[in-house]
């Protein structure tokens, strides 16, 4: 199964994500966390990246198209994966059509998690205080939001329009995210058996 997961910081994408992958025995892809990864290792890459993520800013399409690509490439992406965070731009959507053409791939669903504003901040000031996460201060927090409303929110209607997206409500416990999330993608024909 091939998924992408949705929605603005603090919605629950990682969360859900990792149950999403846990369930269905793929690999999670947060490309979020592969940056910080390379930030926390000191790779040219995360010394690159630092100051942007640290500003609120984002990674170019080009370099973070290049991340996803190989990492897709690796073996345990064969049977399939969930991706978190990518794409968040239409660019990034052209990129990944490439890449999923070149393979012989397709995306299954596109899960696309909603909460509001006020939900959003909330979530996120918790994970400042259990994660102390250098990327979650005041202003890079707006800036990421407004981000996502401007460049990555109206991928969800390309999405849409070819019949891949499921929307679902993250306001509920994780638990009844998950359940509602497993009864949009039976109910939109995939086998969501646990493996």
């Amino acid at each position: 199964m091939r998924l992408l997961i949705m929605g603005p910081q603090g919605v629950g994408k990682g969360t859900q994500a990792k149950l999403l992958a846990k369930r269905f025995g793929i690999p999670h892809i947060s490309t979020g966390d592969v940056f910080r990864a390379n930030i926390a290792e000191g790779t040219s890459l995360g010394v690159q990246i630092k100051g942007l993520i640290d500003a609120g800013g984002l990674v170019p399409d080009e370099l973070t198209d290049t991340v996803v690509a190989q990492r897709l490439a690796e073996p345990d992406c064969a049977g399939g994966w969930i991706l978190d965070g990518y794409p968040r731009t239409i660019e990034q959507v052209h990129a990944l059509d490439a890449m999923l053409l070149g393979a012989g791939h397709r995306i299954d669903a596109v899960v696309a998690l909603r909460a509001d504003h006020a939900e959003l901040i909330k979530r996120i000031h918790e994970r400042i205080a259990i994660e102390g996460r250098a990327d979650d201060n005041p202003a890079a927090i707006e800036r990421r939001l407004s981000l996502y409303d401007k460049e990555t929110a109206p991928l969800l209607n390309v999405y849409k329009d070819r019949g891949l997206t499921v929307f679902v409500n993250s306001e509920d416990k994780i638990e009844d995210t998950q359940a509602s999330i497993i009864r949009h993608l039976a109910d939109y024909g995939l086998d969501v058996n646990a493996r």
